[in-house]
């Protein structure tokens, strides 16, 4: 009977011990089997944005090839019309690309801006207003471009604004916050393009070479993953503690019931 117990016993240990792997780092996200092919770094570090699907354009026109911005004597004059604005520097009036790919302007309706560049869009645009406005001067500027920045801590997660066209890799965790004090520096992935087929790559942030690449220039909708480490010490316990009581537990009750006359 000792023996059974003892079996028993080896079983309900063996049993916790691989439940319990998986539970002490429940919040790993984001992973990648053995022999995954990870991409390989462009050799462009900093292509051309493409105006996307839900992206939110600021929009600005003016007449005269945009006279009005560097004629220093008008400025300040109101109710001219040299200048024709759907927004302004301060309070932008924002226009959404909509499932179509389209933009809805004043004067023109919807048009298609979607897979331009910014500067493709402003040419094209100048090209559509000047049937109503004289040298029309187009700029545009894609508001709502953001990364996403796990940095290897939970509930740390932040949405970072790409406030301009060139942030690198180093300069989004940065701004997240750097990498938390249980992140693998060593282990930082970057997701890039659709989910369903995403690009994969990753970066090594312990070692010079690794930073050479964490030069990479971030696009909209990047994921910056830092892959946090095993939890010790009191974590461990945490989630160990509750299987060890219940199987302790059940072994006091088999050994009393069996004292029992």
């Amino acid at each position: 009977m000792k023996r059974q117990n003892h079996i028993l016993f080896l079983i309900a240990s063996v049993t916790i011990i691989l439940q319990g792997c998986r539970s002490l780092n429940p919040s790993v996200m984001l992973k990648t089997g053995r022999g995954f092919q990870y991409s390989i770094f462009p050799a462009e570090s900093s292509p051309v944005y493409k105006i996307a699907l839900n992206d939110e354009v600021s929009f600005n026109i003016f007449s005269n090839d945009g006279f009005k911005l560097v004629d220093v004597t008008t400025l300040s004059s109101e109710g001219s019309n040299n200048a024709i604005r759907t927004s302004n520097m301060t309070g932008a009036l924002k226009y959404k690309v909509e499932f179509d790919g389209t933009v809805k302007l004043p004067l023109l309706g919807h048009v298609a801006l979607k897979g331009m560049t910014i500067r493709e869009a402003e040419i094209f645009l100048e090209e559509k207003y000047s049937a109503f406005y004289n040298k029309p001067y187009v700029l545009i500027e894609i508001t709502n471009r953001r990364v996403i920045v796990f940095p290897g801590s939970a509930g740390s997660a932040k949405v970072v604004p790409l406030a301009n066209e060139n942030t690198t890799l180093l300069e989004g965790l940065a701004t997240a916050g750097g990498i938390a004090l249980n992140g693998k520096a060593y282990k930082v992935k970057l997701i890039r393009g659709d989910l369903k087929n995403p690009q994969v790559y990753l970066i090594d942030l312990s070692t010079i070479e690794g930073v050479k690449k964490a030069d990479l220039i971030l696009q909209a909708n990047d994921i910056i993953y830092v892959e946090p480490k095993l939890r010790i010490g009191n974590d461990v316990m945490a989630q160990v503690l509750p299987y060890l009581s219940f199987v302790t537990t059940i072994i006091l009750f088999v050994e009393f019931f069996k004292r029992v006359p």
